[in-house]
């Protein structure tokens, strides 16, 4: 076979001009065209060239296949909209750190499309949940007027619903990572975005240390990290350039009206004794007392499936007028959670687990109990085992959950401990990667082929 330098010089101009041809195909076919055609023989030419013109053609039927993005005023992200979308036309990595009802998670990838990404290849946006990374992908296809699987799809395990025309794939951290073992340098994509990376789950810290290795190596490839505004900065200073300058940051305050904390411990003093309360009667009175307020529906936050299917018994036991109760965790199938998400005429009392907490929105929420627990996997030295332990939440979840409240009009959120409790309380939840088993970890990063845990970039 001629090499590059020893070939005729017309084999060496018919490979060049296909060659210069790959800036009109997508990422993933130009990285499978190039070595070919850089080796291609004299009678290999025509092939590759119908190849290109395919590969051309599909870019183009991409390209026409997306809708001009418009942006709901309401949202803060939609003020910023140009300021973002120089930041990521500007550099390679953006942080972009917004609370609660900012827009961020649905508007981003829009302002993407509206830069002429995902033509090349798509937009890649993780969800650590697949609730979050389906619902996203509804909000997001409704709001261009697109079909699922046409220019926004989605991605879950054994569910993948993205086509060839797909420019914004949603899916979940895990999804990405497992594609890591296939597309080493992630050519599918010209953008990722990496959503609440503040949840510092040990694929998202994965997936940070492992696109820190490959950016220098893809310099088409924008990454966008999106977090709530919890220490941003780390982000930044994470993936800072050669010359030590941290990543540009961008806040987006969200979009909130004032919320009310009240506290209702199920601890009460009556006289000289302490009177414990029942949690599942005080979670019932405190949703009875919001229910007294303006209208406006109820999330419940509680630590797991069975504390919610108990306290869904004794609510319904209450017979609250004209309110329906609704569940929503991750084992219910995505038809049973869509409820949670749909129009309705009559008031509702979602009862949820942490899933409602940052990754997903449920709309008209004007009130929130908070049980202040959630069950989180840490890793016993005792018992040697990984377990799903009930903990007292950190004050920053707290924040979170008063935040889903705060969004359609005045909120108030009544948290089911006291305010000397909720002051003891750690600032932030641990990483994963603190509260698991450290073997686990390095077998992970061996399945996944990350390479030796020692050279790992850990945010």
């Amino acid at each position: 076979m001629p090499s590059s330098t020893s070939a005729p010089p017309e084999l060496r101009r018919a490979r060049h001009d296909l060659l210069v041809r790959l800036d009109e195909v997508g990422t993933l076919d130009a990285h499978r065209l190039r070595p070919r055609i850089r080796r291609a023989r004299a009678d290999q030419l025509d092939d590759l060239a119908r190849r290109v013109d395919e590969a051309a053609e599909r870019v183009r039927r991409r390209a026409e296949a997306i809708p001009a993005p418009e942006y709901p005023e309401q949202l803060p992200v939609s003020a910023r909209k140009d300021e973002i979308a120089e930041a990521i036309r500007e550099n390679q990595m953006v942080v972009i750190a917004g609370e609660t009802g900012s827009g961020k998670t649905t508007q981003i990838p829009k302002i993407c499309l509206e830069l002429g990404r995902g033509v090349r290849g798509m937009i890649g946006h993780t969800q650590p949940r697949r609730l979050a990374a389906r619902s996203v992908a509804e909000r997001i296809a409704d709001e261009l007027g697109v079909e699922i699987g046409g220019p926004v799809g989605s991605a879950v395990r054994f569910d993948d619903r993205t086509g060839p025309d797909t420019s914004v794939k949603l899916m979940t951290d895990g999804v990405l990572l497992a594609e890591i073992r296939r597309d080493r340098l992630l050519h599918a994509y010209d953008t990722i975005i990496i959503d609440e990376a503040h949840e510092r789950s040990l694929n998202i810290d994965f997936l940070l240390g492992y696109l820190k290795q490959i950016l220098p190596r893809r310099p088409d490839l924008k990454l966008i990290i999106t977090s709530a505004t919890i220490d941003p900065e780390r982000f930044a200073r994470h993936f800072a350039g050669p010359d030590g300058r941290p990543a540009p940051v961008i806040e987006v305050s969200g979009r909130t009206f004032p919320v009310e904390i009240r506290y209702r411990p199920l601890q009460v003093e009556h006289g000289d004794r302490v009177i414990d309360l029942d949690p599942l009667d005080a979670l019932a009175d405190a949703v009875a007392e919001l229910l007294r307020e303006d209208d406006g529906d109820v999330l419940v936050f509680l630590s797991g499936e069975r504390e919610i299917r108990d306290a869904e018994e004794v609510l319904r036991g209450r017979k609250f007028r004209n309110t329906e109760i609704f569940p929503l965790f991750a084992r219910l199938t995505a038809a049973e959670q869509q409820r949670a998400f749909r129009a309705h005429s009559t008031r509702r009392v979602v009862l949820s687990t942490n899933i409602a907490e940052t990754s997903v929105t449920v709309p008209g929420i004007r009130y929130v109990v908070d049980t202040g627990l959630a069950r989180i996997s840490r890793y016993s030295t005792r018992t040697k085992v990984q377990r799903l332990p009930i903990e007292p939440i950190s004050q920053a979840s707290a924040a979170q959950r008063a935040g889903r409240c705060g969004r359609v009009a005045d909120g108030i959120c009544i948290r089911l401990y006291s305010e000397e409790d909720f002051e003891a309380r750690p600032e932030f939840t641990d990483p994963e990667i603190l509260r698991t088993n450290l073997a686990s970890v390095i077998l992970s990063m061996a399945d996944l082929d990350l390479g030796p845990v020692d050279d790992f970039p850990f945010v």
